[in-house]
């Protein structure tokens, strides 16, 4: 208690024959009264700085509040050293959409998404059962039931233009467990008609660290180790984000099998081939 690791409390000593009592010297101390010493104060203000980068989070509105309230004490705005940077597009379409949909999805009420899809120029309007909110390289994307075709369909906040709560009765999610769901594939793209494949890899070596550290799917098994590279193996069910994880280590990872995804990643690197030859 008397330590600077303490509360630097002064204490007064008093013998009773073997015994030692303590008491504050100064009988109107209180540690509730103490101030935060540099050690606590810097803690706390990295905590809340870090909180404070998954803005838009419907869990972690209070921080905006907590900051606020404690920053004249602590100076927080006063501390301009960035320590840390989470993967996180702050310019992001759609950011605004989570708590709205997240409160649906808690309080089980059906909302009506107004749409700007990618392929199709005009907008389109969805009547959706929201179950699932799930982040997937720095997008977010909102997994629910579709009130017209009764079919689970997944859409991205980003090509949202406008969510509104709607008067239709909400429908339960009593079938879907989402852990299992997203189980065999890597992203977001499920088509629960196809089944998990072995997908078998070859790897050179100099990239093999970063793949065992940080690995494709959590079925990532070694099956061969070589001279100059590793084949190893995945199940899970190809689709469109594989593809692009695949082809995003170039030339230093080959698809051995199966054959029809090497031919489609075949067909996408020699356009790519044909295009830089131009």
């Amino acid at each position: 208690m008397e330590s600077p690791q303490g509360w630097n409390i002064p204490l007064e000593r008093i013998r009773d024959g073997h015994r030692v009592y303590f008491r504050y010297e100064d009988r109107n101390f209180s540690i509730n009264n103490q101030p935060l010493n540099e050690t606590e104060s810097n803690q706390l203000k990295e905590a809340l700085f870090t909180l404070s980068r998954f803005k838009g989070l419907p869990q972690f509105e209070w921080v905006s509040e907590i900051t606020a309230r404690i920053d004249s004490g602590l100076s927080l705005s006063s501390n301009d050293q960035n320590i840390i940077e989470f993967e996180q597009n702050n310019y992001l379409k759609g950011l605004d959409f989570i708590t709205p949909i997240y409160n649906a999805i808690l309080y089980r009420q059906v909302i009506e998404i107004h749409y700007k899809s990618f392929k199709r120029d005009e907008l389109q309007t969805f009547v959706m059962h929201p179950y699932f909110l799930k982040q997937y390289n720095n997008r977010w994307f909102l997994f629910g039931v579709n009130n017209v075709s009764d079919r689970l369909i997944n859409l991205a906040l980003d090509r949202m233009v406008k969510v509104k709560e709607s008067k239709v009765k909400y429908k339960p999610n009593t079938k879907i467990d989402f852990n299992e769901y997203f189980e065999d594939v890597i992203g977001v793209s499920v088509n629960t008609n196809d089944k998990a494949q072995q997908i078998v890899l070859e790897i050179n070596n100099d990239l093999i660290p970063y793949i065992e550290s940080k690995p494709l799917h959590g079925s990532q098994k070694i099956k061969e180790r070589k001279k100059d590279s590793t084949v190893i193996t995945i199940e899970v069910t190809p689709n469109y984000e594989l593809q692009s994880l695949l082809l995003s280590y170039g030339d230093g990872l080959e698809v051995k099998q199966p054959k029809e995804l090497r031919d489609t990643l075949q067909k996408i690197t020699k356009k790519q081939y044909l295009k830089y030859k131009k």
